[in-house]
């Protein structure tokens, strides 16, 4: 017996657990690491966010070919998506989907003629991001049912003008939480819903880049929309 054959025998079971748990990641479920503040406040740098792979259609795994769709993303879904720019792996909030007009006057939203109803939170609040500590106003909005938090950073304070556009066919409009800090549709387009990959959950758990990566003790098992929080 050759010494390729003796592996292959000895590790064999361990190389079929690793080749299932790699589909199975890619298909049906996955957790992403959030590396930078653009979904502030909702998701902060050192977030571990689970994807449900399986929310909108069934793919071949490692590829963007689906197999059947029974779903497509909403107003307020947080998804991730391959960037039409550079194929990167994104996460931002569906904002806007097929058909919707919409525009952005001062930061606040316009979708179909109605302006999108915000209230202020928190005039002074810091925000952990991936370059220290910001101080941000957070907004409470609501995108049909779902009330989410949205950061505005007054000390940068821009991009906070669009539009009116209409979202063509198969595609959504996505935005960061951190309205003033996101590379999103504003930059990179229309998305079409072909791209997204997965919609997220949930943060499981979090860890802290300026201290050593410890766990965070109150990002555990958080939702990802103001309404369930506490």
């Amino acid at each position: 017996m050759s010494k390729l054959q003796a592996l292959w025998r000895e590790y064999k079971g361990l190389l079929a657990f690793i080749s299932l748990m790699m589909v199975f990641r890619s298909a049906v479920a996955d957790w992403n690491y959030v590396p930078s503040s653009s979904m502030n406040p909702t998701l902060i740098a050192g977030d571990r966010v689970v994807v449900n792979k399986l929310a909108y259609s069934l793919r071949v795994p490692f590829t963007l070919v689906e197999i059947a769709r029974w779903d497509s993303p909403r107003p307020g879904d947080v998804v991730t998506f391959d960037s039409p720019q550079d194929d990167v792996n994104l996460i931002k909030r569906v904002v806007a989907v097929e058909g919707d007009v919409i525009a952005m006057h001062n930061n606040q939203l316009t979708i179909n003629g109605k302006l999108v109803e915000r209230t202020l939170v928190d005039a002074r609040r810091v925000i952990p991001s991936e370059a220290g500590d910001v101080m941000a106003e957070v907004w409470r909005e609501s995108l049909g049912d779902t009330p989410i938090d949205v950061a505005r950073l007054p000390a940068m304070n821009r991009f906070t003008e669009f539009g009116p556009v209409q979202v063509p066919p198969g595609h959504m409009l996505v935005l960061g939480d951190s309205r003033d800090n996101s590379n999103d549709s504003r930059f990179i387009g229309f998305i079409d819903t072909n791209r997204v990959t997965g919609r997220a959950v949930r943060v499981a758990l979090s860890h802290d880049p300026a201290n050593m990566y410890l766990p965070r003790a109150d990002r555990w098992w958080l939702p990802l929309h103001a309404g369930n929080r506490s």
